[in-house]
Protein backbone atom coordinates (compact mmCIF):
# COMPACT_ATOMS: atom_id res chain seq x y z
CA UNK A 1 0.00 0.00 0.00
CA UNK A 2 1.17 3.42 -1.03
CA UNK A 3 1.94 6.35 1.71
CA UNK A 4 1.52 9.61 1.82
CA UNK A 5 2.59 12.33 4.58
CA UNK A 6 1.31 15.82 5.46
CA UNK A 7 2.64 18.99 6.67
CA UNK A 8 0.61 22.16 6.64
CA UNK A 9 1.74 25.86 7.55
CA UNK A 10 -0.50 28.28 8.01
CA UNK A 11 -3.83 29.49 8.18
CA UNK A 12 -7.39 27.32 8.99
CA UNK A 13 -7.87 27.10 4.86
CA UNK A 14 -4.64 25.71 4.16
CA UNK A 15 -5.62 23.03 6.77
CA UNK A 16 -8.81 22.44 5.29
CA UNK A 17 -7.21 21.75 1.60
CA UNK A 18 -4.70 19.22 3.31
CA UNK A 19 -7.89 17.38 4.52
CA UNK A 20 -9.03 17.76 1.13
CA UNK A 21 -6.21 16.53 -0.46
CA UNK A 22 -5.69 13.70 1.90
CA UNK A 23 -9.09 12.79 0.68
CA UNK A 24 -7.96 12.45 -2.66
CA UNK A 25 -4.79 10.16 -1.97
CA UNK A 26 -7.23 8.26 0.43
CA UNK A 27 -9.89 7.20 -2.73
CA UNK A 28 -6.93 5.83 -4.59
CA UNK A 29 -5.47 3.45 -2.14
CA UNK A 30 -3.04 5.40 -0.25
CA UNK A 31 -1.88 5.46 4.35
CA UNK A 32 -1.44 8.23 6.41
CA UNK A 33 1.97 8.34 7.82
CA UNK A 34 3.48 10.87 10.13
CA UNK A 35 5.45 13.65 8.77
CA UNK A 36 8.14 12.71 10.36
CA UNK A 37 8.45 8.58 9.21
CA UNK A 38 9.00 7.70 6.22
CA UNK A 39 6.87 7.69 3.34
CA UNK A 40 6.11 7.29 -0.39
CA UNK A 41 5.20 10.46 -1.29
CA UNK A 42 5.18 13.87 1.04
CA UNK A 43 2.92 17.12 0.39
CA UNK A 44 3.85 20.04 1.94
CA UNK A 45 1.25 22.94 2.14
CA UNK A 46 3.05 26.22 2.01
CA UNK A 47 2.45 29.44 3.68
CA UNK A 48 3.62 33.11 2.35
CA UNK A 49 1.40 35.63 4.26
CA UNK A 50 5.04 36.91 5.61
CA UNK A 51 9.05 36.55 4.59
CA UNK A 52 9.28 33.83 7.61
CA UNK A 53 6.63 31.86 6.10
CA UNK A 54 8.34 31.38 3.08
CA UNK A 55 11.79 30.66 4.77
CA UNK A 56 9.58 28.19 7.10
CA UNK A 57 8.36 26.86 3.98
CA UNK A 58 11.64 26.24 2.50
CA UNK A 59 12.82 24.37 5.90
CA UNK A 60 10.08 21.96 5.81
CA UNK A 61 10.37 20.95 2.31
CA UNK A 62 14.30 20.55 2.77
CA UNK A 63 13.28 18.57 5.93
CA UNK A 64 10.53 15.90 3.82
CA UNK A 65 13.64 15.93 1.36
CA UNK A 66 15.70 14.14 3.81
CA UNK A 67 13.44 12.17 6.04
CA UNK A 68 13.26 9.97 2.06
CA UNK A 69 15.68 11.41 -0.54
CA UNK A 70 13.29 8.89 -2.76
CA UNK A 71 9.94 9.79 -2.05
CA UNK A 72 8.24 11.97 -4.57
CA UNK A 73 8.32 15.64 -3.03
CA UNK A 74 4.93 17.18 -3.78
CA UNK A 75 4.60 21.17 -2.76
CA UNK A 76 1.28 23.28 -2.88
CA UNK A 77 -0.53 26.17 -0.97
CA UNK A 78 0.43 29.86 -1.02
CA UNK A 79 4.09 30.18 -1.47
CA UNK A 80 3.96 27.63 -4.11
CA UNK A 81 1.81 29.66 -6.34
CA UNK A 82 3.51 33.09 -5.54
CA UNK A 83 7.17 32.03 -6.03
CA UNK A 84 6.75 28.48 -7.97
CA UNK A 85 10.46 28.86 -9.49
CA UNK A 86 12.34 29.64 -6.12
CA UNK A 87 10.23 26.28 -4.71
CA UNK A 88 11.06 24.65 -7.89
CA UNK A 89 14.85 25.53 -7.94
CA UNK A 90 15.32 23.77 -4.19
CA UNK A 91 16.76 19.99 -5.35
CA UNK A 92 14.85 17.28 -5.08
CA UNK A 93 11.66 18.90 -5.04
CA UNK A 94 9.25 16.95 -7.87
CA UNK A 95 5.83 18.45 -7.81
CA UNK A 96 4.38 22.45 -7.55
CA UNK A 97 1.41 23.33 -7.70
CA UNK A 98 -0.12 26.58 -6.38
CA UNK A 99 -4.15 26.77 -4.80
CA UNK A 100 -5.37 25.69 -7.78
CA UNK A 101 -5.86 22.61 -9.67
CA UNK A 102 -5.07 20.11 -6.48
CA UNK A 103 -6.89 17.22 -8.03
CA UNK A 104 -4.40 16.93 -10.39
CA UNK A 105 -2.10 15.94 -7.86
CA UNK A 106 -2.34 12.46 -8.11
CA UNK A 107 -2.11 12.35 -11.93
CA UNK A 108 0.94 14.69 -11.64
CA UNK A 109 2.47 11.94 -8.88
CA UNK A 110 2.24 9.04 -11.50
CA UNK A 111 3.60 11.05 -14.28
CA UNK A 112 6.27 11.84 -12.18
CA UNK A 113 7.06 8.01 -11.50
CA UNK A 114 7.01 7.22 -15.32
CA UNK A 115 9.15 10.33 -16.85
CA UNK A 116 10.96 11.27 -13.35
CA UNK A 117 10.81 15.08 -15.12
CA UNK A 118 10.03 17.84 -11.50
CA UNK A 119 6.72 18.99 -12.95
CA UNK A 120 5.59 22.81 -12.54
CA UNK A 121 1.99 22.61 -12.36
CA UNK A 122 0.77 26.21 -11.11
CA UNK A 123 -1.13 28.26 -13.01
CA UNK A 124 -2.25 32.25 -13.54
CA UNK A 125 -4.32 32.48 -10.15
CA UNK A 126 -5.60 35.99 -11.54
CA UNK A 127 -7.60 34.15 -14.26
CA UNK A 128 -9.58 32.01 -12.15
CA UNK A 129 -13.04 32.55 -12.18
CA UNK A 130 -14.60 29.52 -10.77
CA UNK A 131 -14.18 28.36 -7.03
CA UNK A 132 -12.55 24.93 -7.00
CA UNK A 133 -14.48 22.32 -5.27
CA UNK A 134 -12.44 20.20 -2.48
CA UNK A 135 -14.69 17.86 -0.77
CA UNK A 136 -13.71 17.13 2.72
CA UNK A 137 -16.73 14.66 4.57
CA UNK A 138 -14.82 14.35 8.07
CA UNK A 139 -11.70 16.17 9.52
CA UNK A 140 -8.87 14.46 11.79
CA UNK A 141 -10.20 16.68 14.52
CA UNK A 142 -13.58 14.95 15.87
CA UNK A 143 -15.28 17.89 17.43
CA UNK A 144 -15.53 20.94 15.05
CA UNK A 145 -15.53 20.79 11.02
CA UNK A 146 -14.60 23.77 8.68
CA UNK A 147 -16.64 23.95 6.11
CA UNK A 148 -14.90 26.41 2.78
CA UNK A 149 -17.23 28.47 1.45
CA UNK A 150 -15.24 31.31 -0.63
CA UNK A 151 -12.29 31.40 -2.35
CA UNK A 152 -9.93 34.45 -3.05
CA UNK A 153 -10.23 38.31 -2.15
CA UNK A 154 -10.55 41.75 -4.05
CA UNK A 155 -9.63 44.23 -1.48
CA UNK A 156 -5.46 44.56 -1.81
CA UNK A 157 -4.42 45.61 1.72
CA UNK A 158 -1.11 47.43 1.18
CA UNK A 159 0.70 44.99 3.66
CA UNK A 160 -1.23 41.59 2.16
CA UNK A 161 0.47 39.32 -0.53
CA UNK A 162 -2.96 36.93 -0.27
CA UNK A 163 -5.01 37.73 -3.48
CA UNK A 164 -1.19 37.39 -5.27
CA UNK A 165 -1.51 33.97 -3.82
CA UNK A 166 -5.37 33.29 -3.68
CA UNK A 167 -6.84 35.29 -6.73
CA UNK A 168 -10.12 36.82 -6.41
CA UNK A 169 -13.15 36.49 -5.00
CA UNK A 170 -14.45 33.35 -6.26
CA UNK A 171 -17.70 32.12 -4.00
CA UNK A 172 -18.65 28.16 -3.74
CA UNK A 173 -22.37 27.37 -5.22
CA UNK A 174 -24.80 27.53 -2.33
CA UNK A 175 -26.15 23.79 -3.10
CA UNK A 176 -22.66 22.68 -2.51
CA UNK A 177 -22.00 24.33 0.69
CA UNK A 178 -25.34 23.20 1.92
CA UNK A 179 -24.61 19.44 0.84
CA UNK A 180 -21.69 19.57 2.48
CA UNK A 181 -22.79 21.29 5.70
CA UNK A 182 -25.33 18.33 5.73
CA UNK A 183 -22.61 15.57 5.18
CA UNK A 184 -20.58 16.60 7.90
CA UNK A 185 -23.48 17.06 10.72
CA UNK A 186 -24.43 13.25 9.08
CA UNK A 187 -20.64 12.52 10.14
CA UNK A 188 -21.57 14.03 13.80
CA UNK A 189 -20.32 17.22 14.05
CA UNK A 190 -21.83 19.73 16.33
CA UNK A 191 -20.48 23.27 15.04
CA UNK A 192 -19.19 24.00 11.73
CA UNK A 193 -17.06 26.51 11.23
CA UNK A 194 -17.29 28.49 8.16
CA UNK A 195 -14.21 29.74 6.75
CA UNK A 196 -12.42 31.15 3.65
CA UNK A 197 -9.77 33.85 2.41
CA UNK A 198 -12.59 36.72 2.92
CA UNK A 199 -14.81 34.48 4.44
CA UNK A 200 -17.54 36.79 4.76
CA UNK A 201 -17.19 38.34 1.40
CA UNK A 202 -19.24 35.41 0.11
CA UNK A 203 -21.69 36.24 -3.04
CA UNK A 204 -20.57 39.32 -4.04
CA UNK A 205 -20.10 37.71 -7.57
CA UNK A 206 -23.48 36.35 -7.51
CA UNK A 207 -26.53 38.05 -8.93
CA UNK A 208 -29.08 37.02 -6.57
CA UNK A 209 -26.99 35.64 -3.51
CA UNK A 210 -25.70 36.60 -0.46
CA UNK A 211 -23.23 35.49 2.92
CA UNK A 212 -26.64 36.59 5.06
CA UNK A 213 -28.79 34.39 2.51
CA UNK A 214 -26.49 31.58 3.33
CA UNK A 215 -26.58 31.77 7.23
CA UNK A 216 -30.53 31.58 6.77
CA UNK A 217 -30.15 28.36 4.37
CA UNK A 218 -27.62 26.68 6.29
CA UNK A 219 -29.87 27.18 9.49
CA UNK A 220 -33.15 25.86 7.55
CA UNK A 221 -32.18 23.38 5.34
CA UNK A 222 -29.59 21.27 7.66
CA UNK A 223 -31.13 19.05 9.78
CA UNK A 224 -29.56 18.34 12.77
CA UNK A 225 -27.06 21.37 12.86
CA UNK A 226 -26.25 23.09 16.14
CA UNK A 227 -24.20 25.86 15.89
CA UNK A 228 -22.54 27.56 12.97
CA UNK A 229 -19.64 30.19 13.88
CA UNK A 230 -18.43 32.67 11.50
CA UNK A 231 -14.40 32.20 11.00
CA UNK A 232 -14.29 35.76 9.91
CA UNK A 233 -16.02 38.78 9.10
CA UNK A 234 -14.75 42.12 7.78
CA UNK A 235 -16.78 45.27 9.43
CA UNK A 236 -17.96 46.39 5.64
CA UNK A 237 -19.58 42.66 5.04
CA UNK A 238 -21.85 43.56 8.38
CA UNK A 239 -24.80 44.28 6.55
CA UNK A 240 -28.59 44.69 7.79
CA UNK A 241 -29.64 41.49 6.30
CA UNK A 242 -26.83 39.95 7.81
CA UNK A 243 -27.82 41.50 11.13
CA UNK A 244 -30.85 40.63 10.65
CA UNK A 245 -30.14 37.12 10.24
CA UNK A 246 -28.23 36.76 13.09
CA UNK A 247 -30.64 38.16 15.18
CA UNK A 248 -33.34 35.88 14.36
CA UNK A 249 -30.99 33.03 14.01
CA UNK A 250 -30.85 29.50 17.27
CA UNK A 251 -27.27 28.23 15.69
CA UNK A 252 -25.19 31.12 14.85
CA UNK A 253 -22.62 30.94 17.78
CA UNK A 254 -22.49 34.55 19.93
CA UNK A 255 -18.74 34.97 18.72
CA UNK A 256 -17.39 37.10 16.01
CA UNK A 257 -13.87 37.68 14.98
CA UNK A 258 -14.05 41.25 12.85
CA UNK A 259 -10.40 41.92 12.17
CA UNK A 260 -9.69 46.05 13.08
CA UNK A 261 -6.02 45.94 12.22
CA UNK A 262 -5.71 49.40 13.74
CA UNK A 263 -7.87 51.37 15.56
CA UNK A 264 -6.44 54.76 13.63
CA UNK A 265 -7.53 56.30 11.19
CA UNK A 266 -4.57 57.31 9.68
CA UNK A 267 -3.18 53.93 9.69
CA UNK A 268 -6.20 52.31 8.12
CA UNK A 269 -6.26 54.90 5.14
CA UNK A 270 -2.28 53.57 4.56
CA UNK A 271 -3.18 49.90 4.79
CA UNK A 272 -6.04 50.84 2.66
CA UNK A 273 -8.37 49.03 5.07
CA UNK A 274 -11.54 50.95 3.31
CA UNK A 275 -13.31 51.60 6.90
CA UNK A 276 -12.95 54.34 9.73
CA UNK A 277 -13.13 53.31 13.33
CA UNK A 278 -16.30 55.30 13.43
CA UNK A 279 -18.18 53.19 10.61
CA UNK A 280 -16.04 49.71 12.72
CA UNK A 281 -17.74 51.11 16.17
CA UNK A 282 -21.27 51.77 14.43
CA UNK A 283 -21.48 48.18 13.21
CA UNK A 284 -20.42 46.27 16.17
CA UNK A 285 -23.49 48.64 17.90
CA UNK A 286 -25.59 47.05 15.29
CA UNK A 287 -24.40 43.66 15.99
CA UNK A 288 -24.82 44.52 20.13
CA UNK A 289 -28.55 44.38 19.53
CA UNK A 290 -28.21 41.20 17.49
CA UNK A 291 -26.25 39.34 19.39
CA UNK A 292 -26.19 41.12 23.06
CA UNK A 293 -22.69 40.14 24.79
CA UNK A 294 -21.09 38.31 21.96
CA UNK A 295 -17.12 37.58 22.15
CA UNK A 296 -15.73 40.14 19.89
CA UNK A 297 -12.21 38.93 18.80
CA UNK A 298 -10.11 40.56 16.30
CA UNK A 299 -6.46 41.13 14.41
CA UNK A 300 -4.43 43.85 14.80
CA UNK A 301 -0.94 44.70 13.39
CA UNK A 302 1.07 46.77 15.30
CA UNK A 303 3.83 48.97 14.38
CA UNK A 304 2.76 49.41 10.64
CA UNK A 305 4.91 51.86 8.46
CA UNK A 306 4.72 55.56 9.90
CA UNK A 307 2.59 54.81 13.24
CA UNK A 308 2.98 57.39 15.74
CA UNK A 309 3.15 56.77 19.47
CA UNK A 310 -0.26 58.94 18.67
CA UNK A 311 -1.81 57.05 16.73
CA UNK A 312 -0.94 53.48 18.72
CA UNK A 313 -2.60 55.00 21.53
CA UNK A 314 -5.44 55.95 19.34
CA UNK A 315 -5.34 52.12 18.71
CA UNK A 316 -5.43 51.10 22.13
CA UNK A 317 -8.10 53.72 23.78
CA UNK A 318 -10.49 52.53 21.08
CA UNK A 319 -9.71 48.57 21.65
CA UNK A 320 -10.35 49.47 25.59
CA UNK A 321 -13.31 51.49 25.04
CA UNK A 322 -15.07 48.60 22.84
CA UNK A 323 -14.39 46.22 25.10
CA UNK A 324 -13.06 43.62 22.14
CA UNK A 325 -12.63 40.64 24.30
CA UNK A 326 -9.35 38.67 22.58
CA UNK A 327 -6.99 39.84 20.35
CA UNK A 328 -4.51 38.07 18.10
CA UNK A 329 -1.66 40.59 17.95
CA UNK A 330 0.86 41.08 15.49
CA UNK A 331 3.65 43.22 14.72
CA UNK A 332 4.08 44.26 11.32
CA UNK A 333 5.99 42.12 9.03
CA UNK A 334 7.43 43.14 6.11
CA UNK A 335 6.35 41.48 3.19
CA UNK A 336 8.20 41.45 -0.07
CA UNK A 337 6.23 42.65 -2.86
CA UNK A 338 3.50 44.13 -1.38
CA UNK A 339 2.71 48.39 -1.23
CA UNK A 340 3.52 49.11 2.47
CA UNK A 341 7.12 46.84 2.36
CA UNK A 342 8.64 50.41 0.20
CA UNK A 343 6.65 52.70 2.84
CA UNK A 344 8.67 55.21 4.81
CA UNK A 345 9.44 55.65 8.62
CA UNK A 346 9.41 52.19 9.01
CA UNK A 347 9.03 51.44 13.00
CA UNK A 348 11.97 50.06 14.57
CA UNK A 349 11.77 46.35 15.87
CA UNK A 350 12.37 47.71 19.85
CA UNK A 351 9.05 49.87 19.14
CA UNK A 352 7.16 47.44 17.60
CA UNK A 353 7.92 44.57 20.34
CA UNK A 354 7.30 47.11 22.85
CA UNK A 355 3.90 48.19 21.49
CA UNK A 356 2.78 44.28 20.92
CA UNK A 357 3.15 43.68 24.69
CA UNK A 358 1.15 46.43 25.62
CA UNK A 359 -1.52 45.42 23.55
CA UNK A 360 -0.99 41.75 24.71
CA UNK A 361 -1.49 42.81 28.58
CA UNK A 362 -4.58 44.89 27.61
CA UNK A 363 -6.23 42.00 25.53
CA UNK A 364 -5.60 39.48 28.73
CA UNK A 365 -7.48 41.92 30.43
CA UNK A 366 -10.23 42.09 28.60
CA UNK A 367 -10.51 38.89 28.36
CA UNK A 368 -10.58 37.98 31.72
CA UNK A 369 -12.83 40.46 32.37
CA UNK A 370 -15.59 39.27 29.41
CA UNK A 371 -14.89 35.88 31.29
CA UNK A 372 -15.72 36.99 34.71
CA UNK A 373 -19.35 37.98 33.64
CA UNK A 374 -20.01 34.78 33.41
CA UNK A 375 -19.41 33.30 36.80
CA UNK A 376 -22.03 30.77 37.82
CA UNK A 377 -24.24 30.92 34.30
CA UNK A 378 -24.79 28.04 32.58
CA UNK A 379 -23.12 27.54 29.32
CA UNK A 380 -22.97 25.36 26.67
CA UNK A 381 -20.02 23.56 25.96
CA UNK A 382 -18.62 20.99 23.28
CA UNK A 383 -16.28 19.25 24.87
CA UNK A 384 -12.89 18.88 22.36
CA UNK A 385 -10.62 16.20 24.59
CA UNK A 386 -9.14 15.01 27.70
CA UNK A 387 -7.47 17.81 29.11
CA UNK A 388 -4.31 16.04 30.21
CA UNK A 389 -3.70 12.63 27.64
CA UNK A 390 -0.91 11.49 29.59
CA UNK A 391 -2.81 11.01 32.91
CA UNK A 392 -6.33 11.30 32.29
CA UNK A 393 -7.92 13.34 35.53
CA UNK A 394 -11.64 12.80 34.19
CA UNK A 395 -11.40 16.82 33.21
CA UNK A 396 -12.46 17.66 29.49
CA UNK A 397 -12.08 20.54 27.30
CA UNK A 398 -13.88 22.65 25.25
CA UNK A 399 -15.51 25.63 24.07
CA UNK A 400 -18.38 27.34 24.48
CA UNK A 401 -20.99 29.58 21.91
CA UNK A 402 -18.97 33.14 23.24
CA UNK A 403 -15.46 31.56 22.86
CA UNK A 404 -14.93 30.79 26.26
CA UNK A 405 -12.42 27.69 27.16
CA UNK A 406 -13.73 25.66 29.94
CA UNK A 407 -13.07 22.79 31.65
CA UNK A 408 -14.81 20.59 33.84
CA UNK A 409 -15.38 17.13 35.51
CA UNK A 410 -16.85 13.99 33.45
CA UNK A 411 -16.54 10.50 34.63
CA UNK A 412 -16.40 8.65 31.09
CA UNK A 413 -15.06 8.93 27.84
CA UNK A 414 -17.97 9.29 25.30
CA UNK A 415 -18.67 12.92 26.15
CA UNK A 416 -16.31 14.12 23.64
CA UNK A 417 -18.17 16.47 20.49
CA UNK A 418 -21.79 15.99 22.06
CA UNK A 419 -23.28 19.59 23.57
CA UNK A 420 -23.61 19.45 27.16
CA UNK A 421 -24.18 22.53 29.67
CA UNK A 422 -21.66 23.39 31.96
CA UNK A 423 -22.16 26.05 34.61
CA UNK A 424 -19.22 28.03 35.41
CA UNK A 425 -17.88 27.76 38.60
CA UNK A 426 -14.36 30.13 38.43
CA UNK A 427 -14.58 32.58 35.62
CA UNK A 428 -10.75 32.96 34.43
CA UNK A 429 -8.54 33.48 31.08
CA UNK A 430 -7.09 31.72 29.53
CA UNK A 431 -9.29 28.46 30.76
CA UNK A 432 -12.55 28.80 33.03
CA UNK A 433 -13.40 25.58 35.12
CA UNK A 434 -17.20 24.19 35.02
CA UNK A 435 -19.24 21.80 36.71
CA UNK A 436 -21.55 19.19 33.94
CA UNK A 437 -25.17 19.86 34.45
CA UNK A 438 -26.28 17.31 31.39
CA UNK A 439 -25.90 16.29 28.09
CA UNK A 440 -28.74 18.49 25.35
CA UNK A 441 -31.25 15.65 24.04
CA UNK A 442 -30.42 15.22 20.35
CA UNK A 443 -33.87 17.07 19.51
CA UNK A 444 -33.35 20.06 21.78
CA UNK A 445 -32.82 23.84 20.47
CA UNK A 446 -29.62 24.73 22.02
CA UNK A 447 -30.32 28.15 23.73
CA UNK A 448 -27.59 30.51 24.78
CA UNK A 449 -27.50 31.09 28.57
CA UNK A 450 -29.87 30.54 31.69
Amino acid sequence: MPSVAFHTLGCKVNHYETEAIWQLFSKNGYERRDFEKTADVYVINTCTVTNTGDQKSRQVIRRAIRNNPDAVICVTGCYAQTSPAEVMSIPGVDIVVGTQDRNRLLGYVDQYRKEREPINGVSDIMKAKVYEELDVPAFTDRTRASLKIQEGCNNFCTFCIIPWARGLLRSRKPENVIGQAQQLVDAGYKEIVLTGIHTAGYGEDMEDYSFARLLSDLEEKVSGLKRIRISSIEASQITDEVVDVINRSHVIARHLHIPLQSGSDGVLERMHRKYTTAFFAKKIENLKKALPDFALTSDVIVGFPGETEREFQETYDFIRDLHFSELHVFPYSQRTGTPAAKMPDQVPEEVKHERVERLIDLSNRLSGEYASKYQDHVLEVIPEEPLNHHEPDGYYVGFTDNYLKVKFRYPSHDIVGKLVRVKITDAGYPINEGQFVRILDEGEKPAATF
